[in-house]
């Protein structure tokens, strides 16, 4: 049976998804404050709800991708009157735990059901539906949910309770952030002891070291680039999560990280792109690290792989 989706939120990675689910048979009413963004939707049968209110009306289903906790909230507080026991909401943004298991209440006391499903996997596999989905709630409602959220993903891992999903979302972000700064060290020692660094990439790639931030965004860095539609604003955004996830313990890495971020947003500006860190190790030691070959944009050219729960 076909559904009634209303997406909210066409942004970089959210305008993926929204195609995706463009391409089905549902019934898709998208909205975002920024009208310019729907130009980049195909198969738009429906005019662009104007505001909220209408698009929460029209839907069963409401799917939310925002940049943050502040804006999903905002979100929630101006439909929330208008939620029954016939919809549910899916929470696709990164967001706080805490906010998140605030909001799901609201929801649930309208009699509507939630889903915590941030995404995880770069822009480029949200544009071929093959993203990871890291899924929260209550069972029963994943189960009968999973084939809309095949339309979005590939592998989609059950995490239990509300909270669960934000909290692992926020941690695997970490460890994006980390192993990014750790290929920039590491491609500038290789260029300072005069290796070449695409053979410096592939040795990577096949060793104990790999990671797929080195799979990925490594090529974009190396083209010179550094296009990965993941900006310094937000993994501010998530780094300072993490830490406040963290609060009572002693995070120097984590601290660390935050700090480089920090002052790589003050420097390139907050839209530039997260892996623009890398450029202020170049900029200290005054090289350049690229290599021959490698894309300017990330491109997953595999075709929609079915979706598995893992």
């Amino acid at each position: 049976m076909n559904k009634t989706i209303g997406f909210i939120g066409i942004g970089n990675v959210g305008s993926h998804l929204a195609n995706n689910l463009l391409k089905s048979k549902n019934n898709i009413y998208v909205y975002d404050k920024n009208i310019k963004s729907y130009s980049n939707l195909i198969n738009l049968k429906n005019k662009p709800c104007k505001n909220l209110e209408e698009i929460a009306m029209k839907s069963q289903i409401i799917i939310t991708c925002l940049p943050s906790p502040k804006a999903v909230k905002n979100v929630i507080k101006t439909i929330s009157k208008y939620l029954n026991k016939n919809h549910l909401w899916i929470e696709m943004s990164t967001t706080d735990k805490n906010e998140m298991i605030r909001l799901s209440k609201i929801v649930n006391s309208k009699g509507a059901k939630v889903l915590e499903c941030p995404i995880t996997g770069g822009e480029h596999r949200a544009k071929s539906g093959n993203i990871s989905i890291l899924a929260a709630g209550n069972k029963a409602t994943f189960r009968k949910n999973f084939p809309i959220l095949s339309l979005l993903g590939y592998e989609i891992l059950y995490c239990g309770k509300i909270g669960n999903a934000s909290i692992l979302k926020v941690i695997t972000n970490y460890l994006a952030s980390l192993h990014l700064l750790g290929i920039g060290e590491a491609l500038a020692v290789a260029k300072k002891n005069n290796l070449d660094l695409g053979l410096t990439y592939k040795a990577i790639k096949v060793s104990s070291g790999n990671s797929f931030v080195n799979e990925t965004e490594t090529k974009v860095i190396l083209a010179g680039s550094y296009d990965v539609g993941f900006t310094m604003d937000l993994v501010n955004k998530d780094l300072n999560l993490f830490r406040k996830l963290g609060k009572n313990l002693n995070l120097e890495l984590g601290n660390y990280l935050s700090k480089k971020f920090k002052h790589g947003m003050i420097v390139l500006g907050k839209k530039s792109f997260s892996t623009s860190v890398v450029k202020l190790i170049e900029e200290n030691e005054k090289i350049k690290l690229r290599a021959k070959n490698f894309p300017k944009q990330l491109v997953d050219n595999n075709k929609k792989q079915k979706a598995i729960q893992v």
